[in-house]
């Protein structure tokens, strides 16, 4: 009796997928097995057997308890960030001529590394879009330095801008006009306001276009920008001018008592919070002058003079009523 040969090629994908199947399911069972990586072990999920245990922990070493955190404990690189043109996602090439090691390089490796950089810029702000945005969103993190505004204003500024120029609102209009009031935007939405002088005493436009301006961007993208309170200035100006914590709770009672009289409306946020910041400090005794508030707060003395009254008449009225 001849025995009968199999013309059918050996293929190695079937014994890997049989020894596969071997290996994903439980010895005892034969149950379809996890792993838990919260003890380490594989388990079989029909009959609980433990088949394998003390496995590496592959994830990082470090626990973090929120998004914040994760971001600042992450080896992988730095987030994604609505403050650079490019996203934060392109090379950046260190303008120091040194190794990792922080040795100089050779004149030829440094002849190399100009071009490189050169190249990259290139590639980096390849269309006129692009170049604009990068001028503007340094301009926009150079103003918020300058005026110590947080990382998250910073970013909203941006989104803002990049808001404005996909919705086409640059023509006719400054880069600098529209990315210092999408900045002013962004502050008074954070909560953390700075008035007009402020704002142009740092950037390169005059005080009439950014007003002008800001206008403009928020009606076009409907942008949600409550008043300026009063109130959101007095942490600022007490700090500047060394005042307790006491008095900067009694001007913010002041400017609370300002607004139940009604005395607020149409006076300007910042002429309000100064006059109260100077008259808490008379009334706990931590006394500075008008110039010095003036000063830190960037209005007349005149202004406080006439804010002053007016909030002390307003807490007398409210007293006697």
């Amino acid at each position: 009796m001849s025995e009968r040969i199999s013309t059918r090629e050996w293929d190695p994908t079937e014994t890997e997928a049989e020894e596969s199947d071997e290996k994903h399911g439980c010895p005892e069972c034969g149950g379809d097995i996890a792993n838990d990586t919260e003890h380490g072990e594989v388990v079989c999920q029909d009959c609980g057997l433990v088949v394998d245990e003390d496995n590496i922990d592959r994830g990082p070493e470090w626990r973090a308890f929120d998004a914040q955190e994760k971001d600042e404990k992450s080896r992988v690189g730095a987030p994604t960030t609505n403050m650079m043109h490019d996203k934060g996602l392109s090379t950046n090439i260190d303008w120091r001529d040194k190794d990792a090691y922080g040795n100089s390089l050779s004149s030829k490796q440094r002849q190399k590394m100009q071009r490189l950089r050169k190249w990259n810029e290139r590639f980096r702000t390849r269309d006129s879009k692009e170049r604009n945005l990068k001028q503007a969103l340094g301009e926009i993190d150079r103003m918020a330095s300058a005026l110590g505004l947080p990382d998250n204003v910073r970013e909203t500024a941006s989104v803002i801008y990049r808001r404005a120029l996909d919705e086409n609102l640059l023509p006719g209009r400054s880069i600098e006009g529209v990315s210092t009031s999408a900045l002013y935007a962004a502050a008074r939405q954070a909560g953390v306001p700075r008035s007009l002088d402020e704002v142009a005493s740092v950037c390169r436009v005059e005080k009439d276009e950014i007003a002008r301006t800001y206008r403009y961007v928020a009606r076009e993208l409907g942008l949600e920008i409550a008043p300026a309170d009063p109130e959101s200035y007095v942490p600022r100006f007490a700090s500047d001018l060394e005042l307790s914590e006491e008095a900067a709770a009694r001007a913010r009672e002041l400017l609370s008592n300002a607004k139940e009289a009604g005395i607020h409306s149409g006076k300007s946020p910042v002429g309000l919070a100064a006059a109260a910041v100077y008259a808490a400090s008379l009334l706990t005794n931590e006394k500075v002058t008008q110039s010095e508030v003036g000063e830190v707060a960037d209005i007349s003395e005149v202004t406080i003079r006439n804010r002053y009254h007016e909030l002390l008449e307003a807490e007398q009225g409210l007293a006697m009523a």
